[in-house]
């Protein structure tokens, strides 16, 4: 058996070294792969198997087996993610990635971004909903990345962020219907926008470093309360 196994994974390997192989990197049917290369069903099996844990291909159910290593995007959906993750991880992500935007912004960020930004801020004071609020907020931070003037880390936020939306979906709230007029996030996206418009790269990481770290304390916060409170503009 050890011999059929072994002849098999040389005959895939010769098989796979071909030129001429499928576009799309998918394998034939097991059946049809058994005819091809002249061995068992089992044989095959236990060297496609060899090969996945090598990293030189992987396998889905219901689609098939295809050559290479399984690419993030195919093995991680916004949903697995989330499922596998929680608040607090995100937060952890976020506190990496996003003082990074907002230092970039200060190098790349126009006129058209910093009148965004602003516009942002001023509806943010206005709403008389979290609803509206947070669609503002949601805004800021994603024009912040925008100025970074990078298709890739614009790429990034927008797996974040979809990632955070997922997992606050259907949470609770635990506040008054709107924004109240101290609410910490004003002047801190204030400070924030400020320093981006004045290039300020240290001022705008801190900035946001700051503003994300008061957005945690409130989750820590709410977490421990053991509600189903949702921390401000997470």
């Amino acid at each position: 058996m050890k011999g059929s196994v072994e002849s098999a994974l040389t005959q895939l390997k010769a098989w796979l070294a071909q030129p001429d192989l499928p576009s799309d990197g998918r394998l034939p049917p097991e059946r049809e792969l058994c005819t091809l290369l002249g061995v068992s069903r089992g044989a095959l099996r236990k060297a496609l198997s060899t090969l996945e844990q090598d990293g030189e291909l992987w396998r889905q159910v219901g689609k098939g087996t295809f050559i290479g290593a399984r690419s993030v995007e195919k093995s991680l959906s916004i949903s697995t993610v989330a499922e596998g993750s929680n608040p607090l991880e995100v937060m952890q992500a976020r506190l990496l990635v996003e003082p990074m935007l907002a230092g970039e912004a200060t190098v790349h960020a126009t006129g058209a971004h910093l009148a965004e930004m602003h516009r942002c801020n001023r509806i943010q004071r206005e709403a008389r909903t979290w609803r509206q609020y947070e669609n503002a907020d949601n805004r800021l931070h994603r024009t912040v990345a925008e100025a970074t003037g990078n298709t890739v880390l614009l790429a990034l936020f927008d797996q974040l962020n979809a990632i955070r939306r997922t997992v606050v979906w259907g949470r609770l709230r635990d506040k008054p219907d709107y924004p109240p007029a101290d609410h910490k996030s004003f002047g801190q996206h204030e400070l924030l926008v400020r320093a981006i418009s004045e290039r300020d790269q240290e001022g705008a990481y801190q900035a946001m470093h700051d503003h994300l770290m008061t957005v945690q304390e409130s989750l820590l916060r709410a977490s421990s309360r053991g509600s189903g409170s949702e921390p401000d503009n997470f």
